[in-house]
């Protein structure tokens, strides 16, 4: 590993860093960085804040914006490694879980969840939420290797139209549900659309639970993933269990996305644009591109919450704002991804 690839990383870790204390200051209530970050110390350290500090800060800070901050930067971290993990996979730029169908999945799942919900079915909301969406974050992931297999060579561009084509089908599934929410279709509609407005340390909790251990393992095969990247032949004569490991990795990927959707909803191009561009600045060596995505990719939908929550007049869900930056990206990466097929 290149000493540049490092050095870019620890200037994302500390770049996601001073844009927490940063994004935790702005709003309606301005409290100045010095005051957050003395207010954090003394909830962790001390138990007690300096007396110059106003009386309401600790409450907006501890319980308004930071669960709220650090949810989008588990949110923005997982949505990126998981789209840089389906990239490597499928040897494909253009692959993430919002063009694979597997935040509609597991956004279908989540849906089935809350009208169950709304109907009156009990059952825990903070566990039934996450397993729905992990439920059909997976069953996607099934049919969209199911559909592609009349294809021998399981192209990734099979891939990407079979994930096309059960997003259409979910997107219907998803539109009857929200008729039969009935008056309530208001809560699908808005979570649908992306959403981290009064997200709570219970949600902090849930994605890092979630989001860890899974980062963790796709980080331990970080390694095999750089040699699966020549071809599975290639792999196999060196002694990579293959089919095992990409297994292993999809499943990871998957639950890193349903953990996202349970709590965000559906936002989209995340995963698509940051892998992409810290592919062309730090090269494919995964080992650094796993966390430099995470950092990243945290990054990016920490500034897009904080534009939408505190600087807009009105708040925007967040998936429409990055579905607005990611489009033209994405336009732009099949363009060039054609000119590349017919030049070659």
């Amino acid at each position: 590993m290149k000493a540049k690839p490092l050095s870019i990383t620890f200037v994302l870790f500390l770049g996601l860093a001073a844009s927490i204390v940063f994004a935790t200051g702005v709003g309606y209530l301005p409290i100045t960085a010095g005051e957050v970050i003395q207010i954090i110390w003394g909830r962790l350290f001390a138990d007690t804040y300096p007396a110059a500090i106003n009386q309401a800060f600790p409450f907006v800070v501890l319980d308004v914006r930071l669960p709220r901050i650090l949810t989008a930067v588990l949110v923005g971290g997982g949505l990126a490694v998981a789209g840089c993990v389906f990239q490597a996979i499928l040897l494909n730029p253009l692959a993430d879980p919002y063009t694979l169908g597997i935040s509609s999945g597991a956004a279908f799942g989540a849906s089935l969840a809350l009208i169950l919900a709304i109907i009156g079915i009990t059952l825990p909301f903070w566990f039934s939420v996450p397993l729905f969406a992990f439920l059909g974050a997976i069953a996607t992931l099934y049919a969209v290797f199911y559909l592609a297999s009349a294809d021998t060579r399981l192209s990734s561009n099979t891939l990407i139209l079979s994930g096309v084509i059960l997003s259409a089908i979910l997107s219907a599934g998803i539109g009857f549900i929200k008729y039969l929410a009935d008056e309530e279709v208001s809560i699908i509609i808005f979570w649908l659309m992306g959403s981290l407005v009064g997200k709570s340390w219970t949600d902090v909790v849930l994605v890092a639970f979630l989001l860890a251990p899974s980062f963790l393992l796709i980080l331990y095969f970080a390694r095999d993933l750089n040699i699966m990247s020549l071809g599975s032949k290639t792999s196999d004569t060196l002694g990579i269990e293959t089919a095992r490991i990409r297994k292993i990795l999809l499943v990871s990927a998957s639950l890193i996305t349903a953990a996202c959707v349970s709590v965000s909803g559906i936002i989209g191009f995340v995963g698509l644009i940051i892998p992409h561009i810290l592919r062309l600045a730090l090269g494919a060596d995964n080992r650094v591109l796993l966390p430099a995505c995470f950092f990243a990719g945290a990054l990016l939908l920490l500034f897009a919450d904080t534009v939408t929550r505190a600087f807009l007049p009105s708040e925007l869900p967040i998936g429409v704002l990055t579905s607005l930056i990611g489009g033209p990206f994405f336009c732009y990466i099949f363009r060039q991804k054609q000119l590349g097929s017919v030049s070659q």
